[in-house]
């Protein structure tokens, strides 16, 4: 139930942020609930823009973490897989990085939020126009 409540949360805080323009995506690992707001929707080959709120257990927001994006493509035919890192900047208690898609397709995307010495990683797969 709790888990639930933060999640509810989450997304009532951040509706502002978001509009039919922009993707938005929530995940919940260890004791981190993790929004991740692209300023494109859906996110498109190129620059993407990335903010991403990092909630404790409690509901508050974790700004003493370090957070870096981890996005790849598999390997297709006749194409070996890509793998990029972006790191983030925080910014009003928002971690920002742009994410650069250097293709279309359905891409790897994983947070790693390492706090304290202990390392929590969200993955999701987007797809990307």
């Amino acid at each position: 139930m709790r888990k639930i409540m933060i999640v509810l949360i989450t997304l009532v805080l951040t509706a502002g942020f978001s509009s039919a323009k922009e993707y938005m995506t929530v995940k919940q690992t260890g004791d981190y609930t993790v929004s991740i707001v692209m300023d494109k929707n859906p996110p498109v080959a190129g620059d993407n823009k990335a903010q991403i709120s990092i909630q404790d257990k409690t509901g508050l927001a974790v700004t003493d973490a370090t957070v870096e994006v981890e996005y790849s493509m598999p390997a297709m035919m006749g194409m070996p897989a890509m793998n990029y890192k972006a790191s983030t900047e925080l910014k009003d208690k928002k971690y920002v990085a742009t994410l650069k898609f250097s293709m279309s397709g359905a891409w790897n995307v994983a947070v790693k939020i390492t706090r304290a010495g202990k390392t929590q990683t969200v993955k999701m797969n987007m797809d990307i126009s």
